[in-house]
């Protein structure tokens, strides 16, 4: 195998790609895949004209992605806006698919990624950004997990927690507004949840009912981000937060706790507080704790500290904070809130600058911008 010939022929046939039509992330994952083929094949049966050989399989490979892309959209076309409340009416092929890609012979994470990339319809950038890694390196691990499954027999699938783990990103995916997958993620979860007897499936459901509940408050007429704090509780679907609640109080009590329950069960706080300042903090804070021990995850317990802060005052959450790398993604956004509520403006307007320029969304950046032109503002007066 030529090594160097793949890597010099690689920048030509992506052009090539992107001059047929193909958008630039759909060619470069074509070609990624056609490089895949190569390094299969070529030992055995070498190509006379290479560079014709990837970029006829990297054209098919991008019409197959193409037509599969089109097929999932139309099925999620069928399914209203509004996820429908109650069990699942029908179980069509997505969900089978999600198992399949969920090999046994891939890592949990590659399994998830791949998965995300081959039937959730999200693009590598998207799926790096969920699990906090450069881009190329997810571009790496995707085509590695394709490698590897190359001429495997697909009749052993996936297990249940890889399976929950691509639906609560899709879900996640979908409910930032980048695109709009949250329904579909819910339908599936449905599904999923009328034909398998796990806790964890239910707390999914019960976790993404109760988010998708209060999408309509989140965004603002000019598009701008609504913070929790400031939506209005009105606009909150009541149905699908009584249906969530229902779903978690069900599956608590069977005593199995896992990490999706204990999400949903900081989400259902939320929701029963009539208004913010009612909100219990303190259980909250319980949860998350329950969370940390499940999960030991720097996220949750960046969340925490917030929920620290609410509890026991700012200067906890801020000793919360400390403990934490300030590399992660929304550390500088809360600091820069724990530092406003305990009355530091300037430093708080700073980390808020610097967060808006770390924000991986337009929304997030720009509610982050205007945090810090309010309290520069504040401090001019």
């Amino acid at each position: 195998m030529d090594e160097v010939l793949l890597r010099n022929l690689t920048p030509q046939v992506l052009g090539i790609l992107v001059r047929r039509g193909a958008d630039f992330a759909a060619a470069e994952d074509a070609v990624q895949d056609a490089l895949v083929d190569a390094i299969r094949v070529w030992p055995t049966d070498p190509p006379r004209d290479p560079k014709g050989w990837l970029v006829s399989v990297a054209w098919r490979r991008f019409l197959d992605a193409t037509r599969a892309d089109t097929a999932r959209r139309r099925r999620e076309d069928v399914v209203e806006v509004e996820p429908a409340p109650g069990p699942a009416s029908r179980v069509d092929d997505t969900l089978a698919l999600y198992f399949l890609c969920a090999h046994p012979s891939l890592t949990p994470s590659s399994a998830v990624a791949l998965t995300l990339r081959a039937v959730g319809g999200l693009t590598t950038h998207q799926i790096a950004r969920a699990y906090l890694v450069p881009e190329a390196t997810m571009a790496q691990r995707i085509s590695r997990a394709k490698r590897t499954i190359s001429g495997v027999r697909f009749d052993r699938p996936g297990d249940v927690a890889t399976v929950l783990r691509v639906l609560y990103l899709v879900f996640n995916e979908g409910y930032s507004g980048e695109v709009d997958l949250a329904a579909e993620a819910i339908r599936l979860t449905r599904q999923l949840a009328s034909v398998i007897d796990h806790p964890e499936v239910a707390g999914l459901l019960a976790l993404m009912l109760l988010h998708h509940a209060r999408r309509s408050a989140r965004i603002a007429m000019d598009g701008s981000l609504i913070p929790l704090a400031e939506q209005d509780r009105s606009r909150w679907d009541t149905a699908s937060i009584a249906e969530g609640v229902a779903v978690l109080q069900s599956v608590l009590v069977r005593d199995r706790l896992g990490e999706f329950q204990a999400q949903a069960a900081i989400a259902a706080l939320h929701a029963d507080a009539p208004t913010v300042d009612e909100t219990d903090w303190v259980q909250i804070v319980e949860w998350y704790d329950e969370l940390v021990r499940l999960t030991d995850s720097p996220v949750v317990r960046l969340n925490r500290a917030v929920a620290v802060g609410e509890a026991e005052g700012p200067r906890a959450g801020l000793a919360a904070l400390a403990e934490l790398d300030e590399s992660l993604p929304r550390h500088a956004a809360v600091a820069a809130y724990l530092r406003e509520q305990d009355g530091d403006l300037a430093a708080a307007a700073v980390l808020y600058a610097e967060a808006a320029a770390k924000a991986t969304s337009l929304a997030e950046r720009d509610h982050l911008t205007r945090q810090a032109a309010r309290l520069h503002a504040r401090l001019r007066q």
